[in-house]
């Protein structure tokens, strides 16, 4: 038998030979064809570039004189066409340009892209839907123009409901939107920690990005990410509860678990602390202590957790950085540039706030979120 398969002469033979060669340049262009999806719109999306997240460039535009000096010059970079009289449109204008770009960068990226840009699209619904849901607990009156800033019109739908109805239907819009049990179930407690819904609703939207498929070999890139945004909203959450005054079982519930650089028992440490210093000193061992220990004079003049968690958010900005020169061949600049452009953009939401408001740029200036200069 053996003989006859291995026999050149025997058409066996040749199955078997043809069967490797054409494994073997399967196993070969599978990573390569997934090199040629990226080429071009990595390609593009670096040369775009996100100015607004660099000290030199955000200075300039802080500067602006007024509402029309800022337009003037946001619209001469070559990403921006803003629009808008007043403080309110222009942030509207803004938001429809980072909704735009995810449209453009889904047009340019590979079809095996797709899920993840519709999956980050509806992250910026859910916070609709989140505040629009306090709201109505709250009894407070919902503007039914937030209906017009969804993006999917599964939100919209969600929105009209929440609008529409009693507190008591809330948990079954939401269950009909997607969300967990968990996060129903808070919304009936008699008295709601609202800290505890948004980290649930944090821990929907990871959960989101970690089951979205990506292309072959970028998977490992999307999970060191995903697994920071755990370790970054841990540290946020505790940081802000330990300010507060939470006791500690109630800090625990606020947590995600296990990240990227975050140990389970290390977690637990942080959150057994008693204050907010005592957390940064346990982070010590991780990258997250050298971004924050750079902030605690600051915070120790303000005593205002903002401060820190601005020091995480620019640590985010080195992060997919770093991710993306170790991925630059596939994915890692798609993540730098999409992040990157969120904090654009409400870099500069902040900064035309403060220009209508006439608040001066040096007080502007620490609420803005900058990338770390090499």
């Amino acid at each position: 038998m053996l003989d006859v398969i291995f026999d050149p002469n025997n058409y066996p033979f040749w199955i078997i030979v043809s069967s490797i060669i054409i494994g073997t340049f399967a196993a070969i262009m599978r990573p390569f064809s997934t090199y040629v999806a990226f080429v071009y719109p990595n390609a593009k999306f670096e040369a775009i570039g996100n100015p607004f997240i660099t000290e030199k460039e955000l200075n300039r535009i802080i500067d602006s004189k007024n509402i029309s000096d800022f337009k003037e010059t946001l619209n001469s970079s070559k990403d921006y066409n803003i629009s808008g009289e007043n403080v309110y449109e222009i942030q509207k204008s803004l938001d429809d340009n980072f909704i735009e770009t995810i449209g453009m960068m889904k047009k340019d990226s590979s079809n095996k892209m797709k899920d993840f840009y519709e999956i980050y699209t509806k992250k910026l619904d859910i916070y609709l839907i989140k505040n629009a849901v306090k709201q109505n607990i709250n009894d407070k009156k919902i503007n039914e123009n937030i209906i017009n800033q969804a993006i999917l019109p599964g939100t919209k739908d969600a929105l009209k409901g929440i609008i529409d109805s009693e507190k008591q239907n809330l948990p079954n819009i939401l269950k009909n939107y997607g969300f967990e049990k968990e996060i129903t179930d808070i919304i009936t407690e008699e008295k709601i920690d609202y800290m505890r819904f948004d980290t649930t609703i944090d821990k929907h939207i990871i959960e989101l990005i970690k089951r979205v498929k990506v292309p072959y070999n970028c998977d490992k890139a999307k999970q060191r990410f995903v697994n920071h945004l755990i370790d970054l909203i841990n540290v946020k959450n505790v940081l802000r509860a330990k300010q507060i005054g939470y006791d500690t079982e109630s800090i625990k519930k606020l947590t995600l678990g296990e990240g990227q650089e975050i140990a389970p028992w290390k977690l637990k440490e942080i959150t057994e602390v008693e204050t907010v210093p005592q957390v940064i000193s346990s982070l010590e061992g991780t990258s997250y202590y050298d971004a924050l220990k750079n902030a605690i004079e600051d915070y120790d003049k303000e005593k205002s957790v903002q401060i820190l968690e601005n020091a995480l958010d620019s640590h985010l900005l080195k992060i997919v950085s770093d991710i993306s020169t170790q991925n630059f061949v596939t994915i890692g600049p798609t993540f730098r540039f999409i992040i990157s452009k969120e904090f654009e953009i409400k870099n500069l939401k902040i900064i035309i706030k403060g220009i209508g408001e006439e608040i001066t740029s040096d007080i502007i200036k620490p609420l803005l979120i900058r990338e770390a200069s090499i």
